[in-house]
């Protein structure tokens, strides 16, 4: 039985890519590290130049998924692209940084989740109290349909763009300074010194925004859906992640942002709206945080299980992976091995965590995992970029130009530049302040398996066709 059939609108469908990306999450966490670290005020730039080239590598990216309407895109394409063995070895990356994404993410919830009920509570819980409170939930809502899992996220959703909408606002109404706008989008910052660490940095906001494409088997309109969902989708981030990162250096000033945002980290936001809104405001925003991590863990694992799903079918993993339930039609075998797959990384991480400062667990398992994840995400999307001028020019299609080549090519030496800036900037996304051989592991932990079954693949291939040869052979001969 396959993955239920047609159930996705194109709303539906923008939910769940926006819920991948986490918006409070990434305006409170990634904009104000961002700014901390790379002591820029292009960051709001970032985020449109970073818009514009994935508009661009979307536009050859949505059309391969009318042409292969596969649930393991990245897999699926560069194997039509570029051959399978190409493509056995991408998907290993794919299930190993989607993975990386959706497991790390539980330990900035559990922090979070911990931290705001002892204080609710007056007594310490541990963070993987919470991680595990959330891995239950995820792993029974990843079992049961899909649209049941959008209209939770929806709700959430609708709750932190209201929230991040309310403190924009607000950073305007009491700028400590005049808004300037030619510093935060200065088109010459584009090419200055510096602008790729920036760029490392906030390509991390827009992660999951390919995940469209992955639920293409159940959108309603699979020449359509996934196509607009992933267009809309690319523009609400990037135009509301600039705007709202121009808001925070309004907030605090200009010239402040970057001390502001050292010294206060990812409560920045917080303390802002602390000294600005009612406390049951700043309680809400809080818990809305939280929310917004559970969205992005409820969102990746079903990322997960669908790649689970299509690789376990496609025969690049075992079979019993492209189960699904009968009832919901949901991927229960890949949502069952990515549970068990995060069980496994929360129980190692408490074990290792224990005795230590909360803050520890955020440091390394979600600094860690979640960077990791998104060297090999963009690296894929480069990939899968040359992979689409692969497939059409193997095979003739009414796409045009724009589509099959121009496209495709511009992305692709755009996320090139873009992956390179992750390699050399790589022990500062991780929060490495000596240099060490923890960089070369993490990316090890991503390349390597692709590197293996890319190899394996090619091997197995070459020994069927020399079986089949030798057949051809014998039949002659006889």
């Amino acid at each position: 039985m396959g993955l239920e059939q047609r159930t996705l609108s194109v709303p539906a469908l923008v939910v769940m890519i926006i819920a991948a990306s986490a918006p409070l999450t990434v305006v409170a966490g990634g904009v104000t590290t961002n700014y901390a670290v790379t002591g820029m005020d292009s960051v709001p730039l970032s985020f449109v130049i970073l818009g514009i080239i994935l508009l661009i590598f979307s536009i050859g990216y949505t059309a391969m998924s009318q042409h292969i309407p596969n649930a393991g895109a990245f897999y699926a394409y560069i194997a039509g692209g570029l051959g399978q063995a190409a493509g056995v070895g991408a998907a290993m990356v794919a299930v190993v940084s989607y993975n990386l994404m959706q497991i790390g993410i539980y330990g900035l919830f559990g922090f979070a989740a911990a931290s705001f009920a002892s204080a609710l509570l007056g007594s310490t819980i541990p963070w993987w109290v919470m991680a595990l409170v959330a891995w239950i939930l995820v792993g029974v809502l990843g079992m049961n349909r899909v649209d049941f899992s959008v209209k939770i996220l929806g709700f959430v959703v609708a709750l932190e763009f209201l929230v991040v909408i309310i403190y924009d606002a607000m950073t305007f109404a009491v700028a400590p300074e005049a808004p300037e706008f030619s510093a935060a989008f200065n088109a010459g910052d584009a090419i200055a010194p510096g602008m790729g660490a920036v760029m490392a940095f906030s390509i991390a906001a827009f992660m999951g925004f390919e995940s469209g494409t992955i639920y293409n088997e159940e959108v309603k309109d699979p020449k359509r859906t996934a196509r607009s969902a992933t267009l809309i989708a690319v523009t609400i981030i990037a135009v509301f992640y600039a705007f709202s990162a121009w808001a925070v250096a309004v907030g605090e000033g200009q010239g402040n942002v970057a001390a502001a945002s050292a010294e206060f980290g990812p409560d920045l936001i917080f303390v802002f709206l602390g000294a600005h809104a009612p406390g049951w405001f700043v309680d809400i925003a809080n818990l809305l945080f939280i929310t917004s991590l559970f969205a992005a863990l409820l969102a990746f694992h079903n990322v997960v299980a669908r790649y689970f799903y299509s690789m376990g079918r496609g025969g690049a993993l075992p079979k019993f992976l492209a189960k699904t339930s009968r009832r919901t039609h949901a991927p229960v075998a890949g949502s069952q091995a990515q549970s068990l797959l995060a069980l496994l990384v929360i129980v190692v991480f408490a074990a290792v965590s224990a005795g230590k400062d909360p803050i520890f667990i955020v440091f390394t398992m979600f600094t860690w995992m979640t960077n990791s994840a998104a060297f090999g995400l963009v690296l894929l999307m480069a990939l899968t970029s040359f992979a689409v001028c692969g497939y059409f020019a193997r095979n003739r299609t009414a796409d045009s130009l724009l589509t099959r080549v121009i496209a495709p090519i511009a992305a692709g030496l755009a996320l090139s530049f873009v992956f390179v800036q992750i390699v050399i900037n790589f022990d500062v996304l991780i929060g490495l302040e000596e240099p060490g051989a923890l960089p070369y592991i993490l990316q090890a932990i991503v390349i390597v398996p692709g590197i293996l079954g890319f190899l394996l693949s090619w091997w197995v291939r070459k020994i069927r066709n020399k079986s089949a040869q030798s057949k051809i052979h014998e039949t002659t001969l006889n």
